[in-house]
């Protein structure tokens, strides 16, 4: 009987190893462990993971990537394989998935149904064991109103982070979480269909998340999602990895003519001009619709020439310019392409030419407030000031009041062109609106331009106010105190006149400005021997407007 119960014993014991299902053996192939490092190759981080296709796509947990620049996998027979791109990321739920560079791995199945409350679990750890760790599904609940995350009676262990949770079937239902204190009874795990679902858009690459790990990202898929990539990374990547990210956008759609534009941005950015020169060929060849590139080609030329203008680059001529704009629009007519040609021709300083396009445009879909003030910068440059002017009052009827702080460079460009005009009162109007529509932002270069238009339009008291602004603004504001004293003079405050070019005297003791005005205040107020002796000295100074001055008054 003692025999025959030590025999039972020994067979229970190896009861639950004998239980364990078929796949465990094959199943643990697809499971790797994790490693990951800094910038300096510095180990930072390790974990567990698994394949989940034959192309080599992988899951794992999150934590570990976070500061990572570079991460390797090391598969069930010892091999180490690179971590290629990142796929997905979602750090709430600490599960990444990424593409390993590995050569036809064993992915596991993905279950498509989530496992009831109940179901039998295994946790398959990296490398085969003698007992695959068992449990039941305790929980299971619902996020993003799809998928499952699972509380499991299996205890926390250290390493079980990333590691997949399969049911009965050898099908992966989750991602393991790590532990939140080791030796908990319970253990969690977060849906492997959400897992596999991860995935890059246009917009993840300001994901936080994603942010935080400087390994490569893939590409979106769809074209469309990975131009609006290189649209958002051109101005929030680095330069190294744009490049990078252009390069990649190049090798994934090689027919699209997007990249090698962006391309040719960048390198003609570097003085690279040859360079830009090829890819914008190519994108001419390749594109199904050439007439975009070649608009593109025309506007790199352009801004180079203006923006750019040294080191030349001999094929790259204003003419070239004008040939790339009119190719696009030979091809497919569009008013863009139309309003090119006209700033080429602007720049090329064919003032006629381009205004005949402009004024073509301004009944078409183009019509605006820019159109109406290159228009008029057209006329103003062919000396028709009248045509001008009108074409700025258009321009100002494209917005409404009350105004929009959009309105105001236009506002601006009209009270300019105005005082040009001498319409002197018509330009003060303009420029109180602008003061209105930027308070915080005028400086006393503001204040003077509107001083200007009120002393032509005899708005005296304004302009005294105004001129005052201005000297309070700046903190070397000699220049301003001599507009102040000449206007006092001209409207006959002679003692404040002599104040102001006391005080402009005392700023810049070598400006003749102020002993001129100073002399002539004192002159008008029938002190002539101190004022002749102020007058005097403006011209010890250089000023030539005294010996004038000294021959009227020094009789």
């Amino acid at each position: 009987m003692k025999h025959l119960l030590s025999t039972l014993t020994l067979l229970l014991a190896f009861l639950p190893a004998l239980a364990q299902p078929s796949w465990v053996k094959k199943s643990t192939k697809s499971v790797f462990t994790l490693k990951t490092f800094d910038a300096s190759e510095t180990l930072i981080g390790s974990g567990t993971g698994f394949f989940i296709a034959e192309t080599g796509e992988a899951v794992s947990s999150y934590s570990p990537f976070r500061g990572a620049s570079s991460a390797v996998v090391i598969d069930a027979q010892g091999k180490e394989w690179p971590v290629e791109c990142i796929l997905g990321a979602n750090e709430t739920y600490d599960v990444i998935k990424f593409r390993v560079g590995v050569k036809k791995p064993q992915p596991l199945p993905i279950a498509t149904a989530k496992a009831p409350e109940g179901t039998d679990v295994w946790q398959l750890p990296y490398r085969e064991v003698k007992q695959v760790p068992q449990g039941t599904v305790k929980k299971e609940e619902t996020f993003n109103n799809q998928y499952a995350y699972y509380s499991v009676t299996i205890p926390a262990s250290e390493n079980m982070g990333g590691a997949p949770l399969l049911n009965d079937a050898g099908e992966v239902v989750g991602v393991m979480q790590a532990p939140y204190a080791p030796g908990d009874t319970l253990s969690y795990a977060v849906s492997a269909v959400f897992a596999d679902s991860l995935h890059i858009t246009g917009l993840s690459i300001n994901e936080p998340a994603l942010r935080a790990i400087h390994i490569k990202k893939a590409l979106p898929e769809d074209i469309d999602q990975a131009l609006l990539t290189l649209y958002v990374g051109s101005s929030s990547l680095d330069s190294a990895e744009y490049v990078q990210v252009v390069n990649d956008f190049i090798a994934q759609f090689p027919n699209s003519p997007d990249g090698y534009t962006y391309r040719a941005e960048m390198a003609a950015n570097a003085d690279r001009y040859q360079e830009a020169d090829l890819d914008m060929a190519q994108a001419i060849k390749v594109a199904e619709k050439p007439d975009e590139p070649h608009y593109s080609y025309s506007r790199l030329i352009m801004h180079k020439l203006i923006s750019r203008p040294q080191p030349p680059y001999e094929p790259w001529t204003m003419d070239k310019a004008l040939e790339e704009a009119r190719a696009a629009n030979a091809i497919n007519p569009q008013p863009a392409y139309r309003m090119q040609e006209a700033n080429v021709l602007l720049a090329q300083k064919d003032y006629q030419s381009a205004s005949d396009i402009y004024q073509e445009l301004l009944s078409g879909p183009l019509r605006s407030a820019d159109l109406f003030y290159e228009a008029a910068r057209c006329r103003v440059l062919l000396g028709d000031t009248v045509g001008q002017l009108a074409l700025l009052d258009s321009m100002m009827a494209q917005h409404s009041r009350p105004f929009l702080k959009e309105a105001a460079p236009y506002i601006l460009a009209r009270a300019q062109a105005r005082l040009e005009s001498k319409k002197y009162r018509e330009a003060v109007s303009d420029l109180n609106d602008y003061e209105q529509l930027m308070a915080a932002q005028v400086n006393d270069n503001f204040y003077y331009l509107r001083f200007q238009a009120e002393v032509g339009g005899r708005l005296f008291q304004q302009a005294l106010n105004d001129i005052d602004r201005a000297i309070t603004m700046n903190a070397s504001p000699e220049f301003y105190l001599a507009e102040k004293a000449s206007l006092q003079v001209r409207v006959g405050l002679y003692d404040e006149a002599i104040e102001t070019s006391r005080q402009c005297i005392d700023k810049a003791p070598t400006l003749s400005d102020g002993y001129l005005f100073l002399g002539l205040a004192q002159c008008l107020k029938g002190e002539k021997q101190e004022g002749v002796k102020n007058l005097q000295k403006a011209r010890e100074l250089g000023d030539t407007q005294a010996d004038a001055l000294i021959s009227k008054y020094g009789q």
